[in-house]
């Protein structure tokens, strides 16, 4: 008897189950790695997968893996999705890059693709580890609210699988080039941009007392995806310090002083600079 064998696929494509609804609807300013900021943020499940019967359980995990798709990435996502579908004449073989320059390093070395955790791989997937805040049934459907994603606005979720900690955490683990935490600038505002902050938050705080006006019941699935989004407090302020003492300034301009750079959160943009002193500084806080 011959035994026949089969020839593995060269390709592989998985439905995409939700999506992260996240303040950060640009790369500029994200973490680069997950739990650096915890940064609330929501996973809205899509049909057929939304339904609570799945999530059965997972109320007693304190975190997930989330599986989750570089969509931002400028190689791949003109051909690997289009209208959400599967593009099966993708040319991600084309734009293989072997090696990639990792911010960690500074930008100027090079090391393997395989050996980092750049967005710019083969498969354009990213895996993260998040603490599950809450899981919500919104009208019948499931919204899972998040802490400490590394993700943006938009990102199509893959897959969703509990955290164990007696398998995966591995406290004896050496992580190579990325043996601590990153370190942490000093971050300070003006008393201009503060008031900026605060009479934007009064002014939101307006809008919605409006809108809420004569309402009863519980939020709609677009009004907590919007609180997430565009609404801001004044907690947010220490949130978008995190996320600038993790400096994202390319690694190339990490010595310009008094160069503005502009992140964008939630429904503001925040500028800021570096100072003499080596501390970075917001200069200013506009509306969107």
């Amino acid at each position: 008897m011959t035994c026949q064998t089969t020839a593995p696929l060269s390709q592989h494509f998985s439905p995409i189950i939700g999506y992260h609804r996240s303040p950060l609807s640009q790369k500029f300013g994200a973490p680069r790695q997950p739990n650096l900021v915890a940064i609330t943020s929501v996973i809205e499940m899509l049909a057929p997968y939304d339904t609570p019967a799945a999530f059965i359980g997972l109320e007693d995990f304190s975190h997930i893996w989330i599986s989750w798709q570089f969509h931002h990435n400028y190689l791949y996502k003109d051909s690997l999705y289009k209208d959400n579908q599967p593009n099966k004449n993708n040319k991600s073989a084309s734009n293989f890059r072997s090696q990639v320059r990792p911010p960690r390093l500074g930008g100027n070395q090079k090391i393997g693709v395989f050996a980092s955790r750049s967005m710019y791989r083969p498969s354009a997937l990213g895996l993260s580890v998040v603490k599950l805040k809450r899981i919500e049934s919104v009208e019948g459907r499931v919204l899972l609210i998040i802490s400490g994603a590394d993700m943006i606005d938009g990102t199509p979720i893959i897959d969703i699988k509990p955290y164990v900690a007696y398998s995966d955490a591995l406290p004896e683990a050496q992580s190579g080039f990325a043996p601590t935490a990153p370190h942490l600038l000093d971050v300070t505002i003006t008393e201009l941009a503060y008031a900026q902050f605060e009479q934007i938050i009064n002014n939101q705080r307006s809008i919605n007392d409006i809108n809420q006006n004569g309402k009863g019941g519980k939020l709609a699935i677009k009004e907590v995806i919007n609180k997430t989004q565009k609404q801001l407090l004044m907690t947010d302020l220490d949130t978008i310090k995190a996320l600038i003492a993790q400096d994202p300034r390319p690694a190339y301009r990490r010595s310009e002083t008094h160069t503005s750079f502009v992140m964008r959160y939630k429904s503001v943009d925040v500028s800021f600079q570096l100072l003499e002193s080596e501390q970075l500084q917001i200069t200013n806080i506009v509306t969107i």
